[in-house]
């Protein structure tokens, strides 16, 4: 049974950083991608990051340069990596995995398989 578990979020001033985790479980990370997505409040879910099992990355485009997303294969661990945040980065942030690839559609959640329960980032002014 695939298991997603985040962490990582909390409080923080802009211009702040944080690193969310996402500890998998029950999956080889060989074979699947996975991403990123955030809720903000009152506001549809959407992609931040992705990264495919070959290592091939994609980022929104509110977010390019400042997010970064990684993974420790050996840890079977998600990370992302925020900078330079602000307060409209304010939301819930969720892993999820799937197997395969999906390219230029991995923003699509609807496609993932498992979801984490997610982390909430609250950025202040």
């Amino acid at each position: 049974q695939v298991q997603l578990v985040e962490s990582g979020g909390g409080p923080v001033q802009a211009g702040g950083s944080l690193r969310l985790s996402c500890a998998a479980s029950g999956y080889t990370d060989s074979s699947y991608v996975v991403a990123w997505f955030r809720q903000a409040q009152g506001k549809e879910r959407v992609g931040v990051a992705s990264i495919e099992s070959a290592g091939s990355t994609r980022y929104a485009y509110s977010v390019e340069g400042r997010f970064t997303i990684s993974k420790d294969s050996a840890k079977n661990t998600l990370y992302l990596q925020m900078n330079s945040l602000t307060p409209e980065d304010t939301a819930m942030y969720s892993c999820a995995a799937r197997k395969g690839r999906l390219g230029h559609v991995s923003f699509v959640s609807v496609l993932y398989t498992y979801w984490g329960q997610g982390t909430q980032v609250n950025v202040s002014s």
